[in-house]
C-alpha cells in the first residue's frame, strides 16, 4: 500500500484548518449587537483578528496532538531522541509569518481608524462651549452636589485654551468639511455623565440622539480622568481634564444603550453608569421639545444643596408652601419646638 504524501496531508490540512478558522471568525458571537455606522468597522477587524487566532491555535496545539502520539514512548525503547541543533528555514518561517500578520493587521486597522474618522480630529479647538453644570462641588454625605450658574461661567469654566489640539473619532472621510446633524457637550465627574445640548439649552443625565443623525461629542472632565464607552456603538473615548476629546458617530438602531466609564476614577468608579437611548427622529424631537420647555422655568439658579447644611426653618419652607402654611405661622411652629 503506497504511503500517502506529506505535503497531501499538509495541504488538506491547511484546508480544513482555513475553513475552521474563517467559520468560527464569522461566528463566535462574543460582541453585542451593532447600533452605529463605526461598528461593523470595529467587528470586520475583529472577525479577522479571531480567524487568525483560531488558525493559530489550531495549528500549534494540532501539531502538539500529533508530536504527542507519534513521538510517545513506546515500551522496550529506551533510546535517545535524535538530536537536532536547528533549522534554518524552519526559524525563518515561523518568524516571517507572524511579522508578516502583525504588519498587515497593522495597515488594517491604520485603515478601520482612518474610516472611523480618526485621523479628522487633531486641529484647533473648536469646541461649543457648554451650558452644562460645571461648577461641582463634593459634600460630605453625598456623592454629587452641582451648582448650575450662568453661562458665561460654564463658558470660561469649560473651553479648553485656543489651539489645543482635539483628539478621538471625528468626520469619516466622506463627511470632513460637514457639520454635525447634533452637537452635545459631555462631562465627566466623579461620578456621574453630564448631557448639555448647546443648541436647545436642554441638560440631562443621559443621552438622546435622533437614529441617522451624525452626532459630534465634545467630551471633557472636571476632576479626573475618564472614559466614555458605548459597546453598542464600538466607541471608547477619554474623558481627560483640560484637553478636549471627541467622538463622532452615526447610531443606526432605535434603542437604550449602557454607557460605561472604563477609566478607574474613584470608590464609586463602578456606579459611574448612564445611557444613549436611540429615538425615531419624530420621537427625538418630542423628548427635545418637552425638555427645553421643563427646563425654561428657572432652571439656571437650581442648587444642589447638602440639607444638613440647611436650618429647619430653610429646609421645612418648600413643604410649607405646598401645604399653604405661611412663613409666620412656620415660625411659631419652629419656635415653639
Amino acid at each position: 500500500m503506497q504511503q500517502i504524501p506529506v505535503s497531501l496531508w499538509t495541504l488538506v490540512a491547511g484546508i480544513v484548518v482555513t475553513i475552521l478558522s474563517i467559520w468560527v471568525g464569522q461566528n463566535h458571537s462574543l460582541l453585542p449587537i451593532q447600533a452605529s455606522q463605526q461598528a461593523p468597522l470595529v467587528d470586520g477587524f475583529f472577525n479577522v483578528m479571531v480567524s487568525i487566532a483560531t488558525a493559530l491555535f489550531l495549528v500549534v496545539e494540532g501539531t502538539i496532538v500529533i508530536f504527542l502520539v507519534k513521538y510517545r514512548h513506546r515500551p522496550g525503547d529506551d533510546t535517545d531522541g535524535v538530536h537536532v541543533e536547528g533549522n534554518l528555514p524552519l526559524e525563518v518561517f515561523w518568524t516571517a509569518i507572524p511579522s508578516i500578520i502583525v504588519l498587515c493587521l497593522g495597515i488594517y486597522s491604520v485603515d478601520v481608524f482612518n474610516r472611523m474618522g480618526g485621523f479628522e480630529v487633531g486641529g484647533a479647538h473648536n469646541m461649543a462651549h457648554s451650558h452644562s453644570p460645571a461648577h461641582v462641588a463634593q459634600m460630605p454625605g453625598s456623592a454629587i452636589a452641582a451648582t448650575l450658574s450662568d453661562a458665561s461661567q460654564n463658558e470660561s469654566e469649560m473651553a479648553a485654551p485656543a489651539g489645543t489640539p482635539i483628539i478621538g473619532i471625528g468626520a469619516t472621510p466622506t463627511e470632513i468639511g460637514k457639520p454635525a446633524d447634533l452637537v452635545v457637550n459631555v462631562t465627566g465627574m466623579q461620578f456621574a455623565w453630564l448631557f448639555d445640548y448647546p443648541e436647545s439649552g436642554v441638560n440631562a443625565g443621559e443621552l438622546h440622539v435622533p437614529v441617522g443623525a451624525d452626532v459630534q461629542l465634545n467630551i471633557s472632565a472636571t476632576d479626573v480622568i475618564h472614559s466614555f464607552w458605548v459597546p453598542q456603538f464600538r466607541l471608547k473615548q477619554d474623558a481627560i481634564p483640560g484637553i478636549p476629546t471627541q467622538l463622532r458617530f452615526v447610531a443606526t438602531k432605535p434603542g437604550a444603550y449602557p454607557v460605561v466609564c472604563t477609566e478607574l476614577c474613584g470608590g464609586y468608579h463602578g456606579s459611574m453608569r448612564s445611557q444613549v437611548v436611540v429615538h425615531t427622529p419624530e420621537e427625538f424631537e418630542s423628548w427635545l421639545s418637552e425638555n427645553r420647555i421643563a427646563q425654561k422655568q428657572d432652571m439656571q439658579k437650581a442648587v444642589a444643596v447638602n440639607p444638613a447644611d440647611l436650618s429647619t426653618s430653610e429646609f421645612l419652607t418648600p413643604y410649607a408652601q405646598q401645604m399653604g402654611v405661611g412663613s409666620t405661622t412656620l415660625e411659631s411652629l419652629v419656635m415653639s419646638h
